[in-house]
């Protein structure tokens, strides 16, 4: 019985040494847990790519916007208005059909009718650049309309 007792207290104090320092661990002191906020940073690419968005497509051959082109494009122009001290670059794309000079020409038109949508929206020209890459840089492989359609695109960065 006087071993059941001794058991029971020693119990007793061994969970209240515990319970203080847990007390004592989340009082401020460099144990406790630091919450960082989750998502992307604001202002930064992934925080463009997550609110707007950073791509608009082109039908073949063509670098005039789409209603849903001119709808992201809007978007963009709203989230750079939040952050006026970010710079954009607007890359055009085409697909792997087309001579190298026929689709840096058609790239650069597709760069530069998405920049001037985005200064039409009020973005000040000169955080804007504009590059074309041809067809050197695809975002799908293939030789089909789905991947074509994929690559035939204005992508907008974060400088």
């Amino acid at each position: 019985m006087k071993l059941k007792v001794v058991a029971t207290l020693s119990m007793i104090a061994l969970l209240s040494a515990c319970a203080s320092e847990k007390a004592n661990n989340t009082a401020g002191t460099s144990t406790a847990a630091v919450t960082r906020p989750t998502g992307p940073v604001p202002g930064s690419e992934a925080d463009l790519v997550a609110t707007a968005g950073n791509r608009v497509f082109f039908a073949f051959d063509k670098s005039n916007l789409s209603d849903d082109a001119k709808a992201t494009l809007q978007k963009q122009a709203n989230w750079l208005a939040k952050y006026p001290n970010v710079n954009v670059q607007v890359a055009g794309n085409c697909d792997d059909r087309g001579t190298e000079e026929y689709n840096i020409a058609l790239g650069q038109r597709r760069a530069n009718a998405a920049r001037d949508l985005l200064v039409a929206k009020g973005v000040a020209p000169s955080r804007i650049s504009t590059i074309s890459y041809g067809k050197d840089r695809p975002i799908a492989l293939g030789d089909n309309e789905q991947a074509w359609a994929q690559n035939r695109n204005a992508t907008t960065t974060v400088k």
